[in-house]
């Protein structure tokens, strides 16, 4: 191992690594007298409902480069064939309904059975609903909104937690509009914010176990998601919907779907090992 100096030499090399690291976009700790570290999810096992979404594949993109094996949960059985297939050895997948006990309960222990463990949980599936003002909202709509968002991570929380050891990650995919709103959405924007509420208790509950949960809430990503709802909202063409939507965002753009799975990847990883209770917006400023 190398031997830690002290005083300014130190101070300076330090500074100048960190700089070069920076510039370079390598991960801090990389590498360590010319050892390569660890990857950050060597060895552990993750769960990801919604996996057959670009922010589900993503997310499990990100995990198996750094040594994780990933369980995509979702209900397209040839996506999540073919992501998985994507992924190599790393990577299985189940169809379950989220708003189903039996399947989510299933599901879960499925990965656990297959893998020996479980250490992150990222729950992910959602829908998006429609868009009209709260006096025309479909009654049948909004409950199918709420079920897949809030039962649904309830149900993949309370069912992987007997699994899950001190260390263990919960990050449950809210969105900007977790944390704002606007009008015509007042399903989807309920359900976002609740899962917050969601999220604050089960952080209290489980912070004694030494297990994290947050909640993770992006803006507007370049996916075919976003792409239908804007269109709804707005009447336009795709290509003038998203320049609309762009308009709102202070970084003026859309993020990529790897963006919003880098955000994960920290939040799954002992990098993120003092933060429990939080809501991180990955939304280019929309939040502000």
């Amino acid at each position: 191992m190398p031997i830690a100096l002290t005083g300014s030499v130190a101070c300076t090399s330090g500074v100048k690594r960190r700089a070069l690291a920076s510039k370079t976009g390598r991960r801090r700790g990389a590498t360590m007298g010319g050892m390569a570290a660890s990857p950050r999810l060597q060895g552990k096992a993750a769960v990801i409902t919604g996996g057959e979404g670009s922010i589900g594949m993503a997310t499990a993109r990100a995990f198996v480069a750094e040594g994780a094996r990933v369980c995509l949960v979702g209900i397209v059985a040839d996506e999540l064939s073919a992501g998985a297939s994507s992924l190599g050895d790393a990577a299985t997948w189940t169809v379950a309904d989220v708003t189903d006990p039996v399947q989510v309960k299933a599901a879960v222990a499925g990965a656990v059975e297959t893998f020996g463990r479980l250490d992150v949980v990222v729950s992910n599936a959602g829908i998006s609903g429609v868009i009209a003002p709260v006096a025309d909202y479909p009654d049948d709509v909004f409950d199918q909104v709420l079920a897949v968002h809030v039962r649904g991570s309830f149900l993949v929380c309370k069912y992987s937690l007997p699994y899950l050891e001190a260390g263990a990650s919960i990050v449950i995919t809210s969105s900007v509009v977790g944390l704002t709103s606007d009008a015509g959405i007042c399903a989807y924007a309920t359900a976002k914010h609740a899962l917050v509420g969601l999220m604050r208790t089960l952080a209290k509950e489980t912070a004694p176990r030494g297990i994290r949960v947050n909640t993770i809430h992006p803006g507007p990503v370049d996916n075919e998601f976003q792409h239908r709802i804007e269109v709804a909202a707005t009447g336009a063409d795709r290509d003038r919907a998203a320049s609309i939507f762009d308009q709102f965002i202070p970084l003026g753009r859309h993020a990529a779907p790897d963006e919003v799975g880098r955000a994960m990847l920290f939040l799954a990883s002992d990098e993120s090992s003092f933060v429990t209770g939080a809501t991180l917006a990955v939304d280019g400023g929309m939040s502000i």
